[in-house]
């Protein structure tokens, strides 16, 4: 029976991921999170605490359950955060890496990355898999930094892009850009949107679906793997409003250059997703399909 080990599974992705692979009686799951194991089923799987910073801990984790495949989702993915604890931000994002990298090669196991769209200046998107990087944050130097050492140095490796993601988690611990917008637009709150970013939104399912492709066909090499619709985040949140019939008038659009944030952003990005339909069979729900879907899981 094929193992397969995540990263970060309190995480959003990452409980989207052992729900996926507990529908999967031909894999062995392990997940793997800092602390307690907060997804509700504990059952069908193995769960191990783990800090991916602690050298240590991860060769001890790793060779003891000796995967054939790990889906590293962990990261510090609060992109101001990164611009204000920097030390931080690479512990997390770039030498966790290396750790996660050289216990895979001991063991020959393949090794997923999970990267974003930050990795590039946001001027010409939407963006291939051979695009040129080119991150104006902290976070996006970081997530190349990773990149380069999975290129590098991991002898059987994959890196899986991907924008914006959207999802609920099961304590709903977590907001996203959708529940954002439709909490403040039924409670009639004006809100300030800017209309200078373009993205495409991906939903959590859709992502999770994209690495078990990767890890499945034991593709290697670089995957954009998001959303279908790319779209200024203002579209964004007047498609929300538009889903729910809420009131798009006091959706007040502005530049972000306004908001003062720690972190540049790219302006424009969004992905190109025919290599992924073509190698793996990726077929990403509409923005709508995604919505439909978050609010069946609220009930």
């Amino acid at each position: 029976m094929k193992k397969v080990l995540i990263t970060g599974s309190n995480g959003l992705l990452g409980q989207k991921l052992i729900e996926l692979y507990l529908q999967d009686n031909t894999v062995e799951l392990i997940a793997t999170a800092r602390g307690v194991n907060r997804y509700p089923i504990k059952k069908g799987y193995t769960y191990a605490s783990l800090d991916v910073t602690d050298v240590r801990n991860v060769n001890d984790v790793i060779s003891l359950h000796a995967p054939d495949t790990i889906i590293h989702t962990a990261a510090m993915t609060n992109v101001d955060v990164c611009e204000e604890d920097k030390v931080g931000a690479e512990s997390l994002n770039v030498d966790a890496v290396l750790h996660l990298v050289e216990a895979a090669n001991e063991i020959g196991a393949h090794f997923i990355l999970l990267s974003t769209d930050f990795i590039f200046n946001g001027e010409a998107g939407p963006y291939t898999e051979e695009a040129e990087p080119d991150p104006l944050s902290y976070y996006g130097e970081t997530k190349l930094a990773a990149e380069n050492i999975v290129k590098h140095q991991s002898d059987k490796w994959s890196i899986a892009r991907t924008v914006l993601v959207y999802g609920i988690v099961h304590d709903m611990s977590r907001s996203n850009i959708v529940l954002w917008a439709k909490g403040a637009l039924e409670k009639g709150q004006p809100i300030n949107v800017v209309t200078d970013q373009v993205r495409s939104p991906t939903l959590a399912e859709d992502l999770a679906i994209g690495c078990k492709l990767i890890e499945e066909k034991e593709a290697e090499g670089i995957f954009n793997i998001s959303g279908k619709d790319q779209m200024s985040i203002v579209e964004i949140v007047e498609r929300v409003a538009d889903y729910f019939q809420l009131d798009k008038s006091i959706i007040t659009q502005v530049s972000s250059k306004t908001l003062n944030q720690a972190a540049k952003r790219p302006p424009i990005t969004g992905f190109d997703l025919t290599k992924s339909r073509e190698v793996l069979g990726y077929d990403p729900h509409s923005f709508e399909e995604g919505i439909a879907l978050l609010m069946k899981q609220i009930g």
